[in-house]
């Protein structure tokens, strides 16, 4: 029996066996929006050398930034659903075509006991052991996403992708992952503690240079370095924040409308930054100054479905935002956001602390 409680990034396996990535908590009724994330060779391949998994003699492809959303889109339009605010189709899957799907806690479990069969779940077990004796947290905070989540990673490859689940937990490992840091002998370091990280990374962003990314990056926290004695390598160890379930209401309001109004570019102070670290990433803000564009009136917030923007700015910080200008009806009132998503004008935004 399928399991319909899903929130951001559980995955959903199609009839056709497309992979997709719940997208955030706001979803239709009998229907989830999301982020294709594979698709099985038969349907689809990619010249992109970091795009291919295999599994069990079965070959699948990774889509990059909006490949997949593209890829659906012409090819799948039973995957394309209704979005009544925004009054467009999005990507997504109702529920009569969902044939599995995969919830990162349960896999986690799965595979610690599995601990002892390669050197990358040796990693994942000992990693997390570590991480349980210097915190008070629990093995059902975490899960795992990306290859370990769907059984393609390469055990002298692959990364260690774990989810933490909950705004207390996430403050309480980022605390404790910043003292690992810190300490002379720890197994654990910053990633983007020196620009050796960055030095091979593909940059397209117009506005959001790669010095900025590097020292937004470095502050998360989320993103370390395993020293793993048994396999010999330092194996990257990302922590991605997901809600827990009692903090989870479906954001999904059909009675509202959002616009487009334009394109603005702002300066402006983080009043709150509590939804920073989630999917949608969503700052209050108190606008300073408009730098460009026509028509701003009462803005009140960020709201970006760019990964590179999780966590960007903290309360009280001016931020420089550039993104497409939305007015947000809604039954009792009327405000304005700026919203970061795909889009032609991608990588021309921009949400970075003002230094």
């Amino acid at each position: 029996m399928v399991d319909f409680r899903l929130r951001d990034r559980d995955a959903i396996v199609t009839r056709e066996g497309i992979i997709f990535r719940v997208y955030g908590y706001a979803h239709p009724p009998n229907a989830f929006i999301c982020d294709p994330e594979y698709a099985p060779s038969s349907l689809y391949q990619s010249t992109d050398p970091r795009a291919y998994r295999d599994k069990a003699r079965r070959s699948f492809y990774k889509f990059y930034v909006d490949q997949g959303l593209q890829f659906v889109a012409q090819n799948y339009p039973q995957h394309m659903i209704w979005h009544e605010p925004l009054g467009q189709k999005l990507v997504g899957v109702h529920q009569e075509n969902i044939k599995e799907t995969r919830q990162p806690g349960r896999v986690l479990d799965t595979l610690l006991q599995r601990k002892h069969e390669d050197s990358l779940l040796e990693a994942l077990g000992s990693l997390l052991d570590l991480l349980l004796e210097r915190t008070n947290l629990s093995s059902t905070d975490f899960g795992v996403f990306g290859s370990l989540l769907h059984g393609f990673y390469h055990p002298d490859f692959s990364d260690l992708d774990f989810i933490i689940y909950g705004n207390d937990q996430l403050k309480h490992l980022t605390e404790t992952l910043g003292i690992l840091y810190q300490e002379g002998d720890s197994p654990l370091q910053n990633e983007f503690a020196s620009l050796e990280s960055v030095k091979d990374k593909r940059w397209r962003f117009v506005n959001y240079s790669l010095k900025e990314y590097l020292w937004h990056q470095k502050r998360k926290r989320i993103y370390g370095l395993y020293s793993h004695s048994q396999s010999g390598r330092k194996i990257k160890a990302e922590f991605e924040p997901v809600r827990s379930w009692n903090e989870i209401q479906n954001e999904y309001t059909p009675a509202g409308k959002i616009l487009r109004k334009g394109w603005a570019k702002l300066l402006a102070r983080v009043k709150d930054s509590s939804d920073g670290a989630f999917m949608p990433s969503v700052y209050q803000i108190e606008p300073v100054k408009t730098l460009k564009g026509e028509g701003v009136n009462d803005l009140r917030r960020i709201v970006s479905f760019v990964e590179e923007f999780r966590l960007q700015a903290e309360r009280d910080e001016l931020v420089i935002v550039e993104g497409n200008l939305e007015q947000v009806l809604m039954p009792k009132e009327s405000f304005q956001q700026v919203t970061l998503t795909y889009g032609a004008r991608y990588y021309e935004q921009t949400l970075k602390v003002a230094r």
